[in-house]
């Protein structure tokens, strides 16, 4: 029996198996770089052991050190959650080599699995080969790891050697491993899963369907089980080639078995041989602990000869502290305030006052609703998410949101270019208009010299607020009467609590404050403006700066001032939270300053280079 068990991961996932570990009577130690020295994850297990250093490689990718933390602190056993080292069949190796029991899959298995292009020639797929105009579109993939990092779209063959060179970069920086295939890109398919629980008996459970087909950066987004509106006799192929992946490497554990559904068709992707991201659907969906399972094949004992039924449907959304609307740009910061009503399930890695920092991936939580029906389970999620509130860097729950209740997946009509068709339309902002003189009334009470409104009747005041990048001007009036302002009476106002009559429609307003001009009405993030904006903050035109906190990884070869540069060609690459993004030219022109030099750590707006746009002569 298992009595202390390490998990060698970080955040949500480490949290989520230390709460089964809890309810288990299983002791629990957590594996912490500089960066998470007050992580959740760390501050939650019985025991903590610092990994020095701050980035993956430097910490949670060295399996060494990791082995060691767990021998130092006592475990018995390992649990590697996803991601890092979780399909690394060294890592296993050198787990069991130290007496202690590995949490997941034979290393062999992982082994045969591990490499994507391994995995397809088992199970009798030829590889694509050189790759010709007759094959576009490809997709470029990274042969170890997931999580979208890796992949590139290719639609023109001049664009092949580019794609290969990012991908190998970000999939040797996310996995250790640079290696890359490419294969055939299926436009508008389906992407859907199927769970599998083996033990080491012979018994192979397959726990239903799963589709993730919305996606951004080939990453999931938002998933349900089980898959909405497949044929019967999909389902059943799609459960008999789970089974015939599992049974070809002696399969042990929980793992998942993926495909692109097109045409009606199943077309085999890989399979992950370590629990999902996306597992709390299926939890819902069947009633069962996988992580427990986890354990208890670990320990020898036999899975029951068939799963438990399953019942109804559930959903999850991932939320991100990224901006959809530029380019998902990973955002860092203080997280304030994440909080999300009764009803649904919540599985994070922060609490209040958390710094989002830059070494990792930017989820924040994960959001799972559970409902007899598919209508029913998309409406509580949604209502959730709606009522969630949110304060500190940007996210994408409006996003989430919107997705929800988008009529292609409302009607499961979705596929994996969901995000390629509408994601204007979900990310156009909507704030709400009268958050401003919320903020505005609700500032003028707290600063108050009597901690109410003045007796007396004053000239208009005015207040401007940064919403939704746009300026906002709002006016009001102190009155005997209280607070008025244009076309909204003022039922009430105090610090923390505005209510306007709109319409003759009573509206709350919650309104809260963080240092100086950070403010939240209700979810909608405002920034207190001076009343006379600084000259010296002007941005020169064609200035390139910084969209997110990273480190400088490249500038392009042979990159000078005075250099001449085209529109969108390639200057800059920046690598945050494991993940390189490209910043390029926004004009033709002459290169007049050039600040970003290899290795330099950035913050979100720093001056990494100037464009000086050539103009036509006449």
């Amino acid at each position: 029996m298992i009595s202390t068990l390490l998990v060698a991961n970080r955040g949500e996932i480490a949290c989520r198996i230390f709460r089964t570990c809890a309810e288990l009577g299983i002791r629990t130690v957590a594996v912490h770089s500089d960066a998470d020295e007050n992580a959740l994850h760390a501050r939650v297990a019985d025991t903590a052991v610092r990994l020095p250093g701050a980035t993956p490689a430097e910490t949670y990718l060295r399996g060494d050190l990791i082995v060691k933390a767990a021998l130092a602190a006592g475990a018995d056993a390992v649990h590697p959650g996803y991601g890092f080292l979780s399909e690394n069949p060294a890592f296993a190796r050198a787990v069991l080599d130290a007496g202690l029991v590995w949490i997941g899959p034979p290393a062999e298995a992982i082994e045969a699995m591990a490499s994507k292009t391994r995995a397809k020639e088992l199970m009798g797929i030829a590889p694509l080969g050189e790759v010709t105009a007759a094959d576009l579109p490809v997709l470029v993939k990274a042969a170890a790891g997931g999580g979208g990092r890796g992949m590139r779209i290719v639609r023109r063959l001049e664009d092949l050697p580019a794609a290969l060179e990012g991908a190998r970069a970000e999939a040797a920086s996310a996995f250790g491993d640079g290696e890359v295939f490419a294969e055939p890109y299926l436009e508008r398919g389906r992407h859907v899963e199927v769970q599998i629980l083996a033990d080491t008996h012979g018994t192979v459970w397959t726990l239903g369907t799963r589709d993730c087909s919305l996606q951004r950066r080939h990453q999931k987004v938002v998933e349900e089980a089980p898959a909405p509106g497949l044929a019967a006799g999909l389902q059943d192929e799609l459960r008999t080639l789970a089974v015939r992946a599992a049974r070809a490497v002696s399969y042990v554990g929980a793992g998942t078995v993926e495909f692109l559904v097109a045409d009606g068709r199943a077309h085999f992707l890989e399979m992950n041989t370590r629990l999902q991201v996306e597992h709390p659907v299926t939890e819902a969906v069947f009633g069962v602990d996988l992580v427990a399972e986890q354990i208890r094949v670990a320990e020898g004992r036999p899975l029951a000869s068939e799963p438990p039924p399953a019942s109804g449907h559930a959903v999850e959304v991932r939320l991100y502290a990224e901006d959809p609307a530029r380019d998902w740009a990973p955002q860092t910061g203080t997280l304030h305030r994440l909080a999300v009503p009764a009803g649904v399930r919540l599985d994070t890695g922060y609490t209040d006052g958390d710094t989002i920092g830059v070494h990792y991936d930017p989820m924040l939580a994960k959001v799972v609703a559970h409902a007899p029906t598919r209508a029913e389970a998309i409406r509580r999620l949604a209502g959730a998410l709606d009522r969630a509130t949110l304060h500190g860097p940007v996210t994408n729950r409006d996003l989430l949101l919107n997705s929800l209740r988008h009529p292609e997946f409302t009607a499961g009509r979705m596929d994996t270019g969901f995000y390629d068709r509408h994601l204007a339309a979900l990310t156009a902002p909507a704030p709400d208009p009268h958050a401003p003189l919320a903020a505005a009334l609700a500032d003028a009470h707290g600063r108050s010299r009597f901690g109410g409104w003045r007796n007396v009747s004053s000239q208009p005041q005015a207040k401007r607020y940064g919403m939704a990048g746009e300026e906002h001007e709002v006016h009001y009036r102190h009155t005997r009467r209280g607070p008025t302002a244009d076309g909204v009476r003022v039922v009430h106002a105090d610090a923390r609590l505005v209510v306007l009559d709109v319409d003759g429609v009573q509206r709350r307003f919650e309104v809260s404050r963080y240092g100086t001009d950070q403010v939240y009405v209700n979810s909608t993030a405002l920034t207190a403006l001076p009343r006379f904006p600084d000259p010296a903050a002007q941005i020169a035109p064609g200035s390139l700066l910084a969209p997110m906190p990273g480190t400088v990884v490249r500038v392009a070869d042979g990159l000078t001032e005075g250099a001449t540069v085209r529109a969108g060609q390639p200057l800059i690459w920046l690598e945050a939270m494991k993940m390189q993004h490209q910043i390029s030219a926004p004009v033709t022109g002459t290169l007049t300053a050039l600040h970003a030099t290899t290795g330099r750590q950035v913050e979100p707006g720093t001056l990494l280079a100037v464009v000086h746009e050539l103009q036509e002569t006449p």
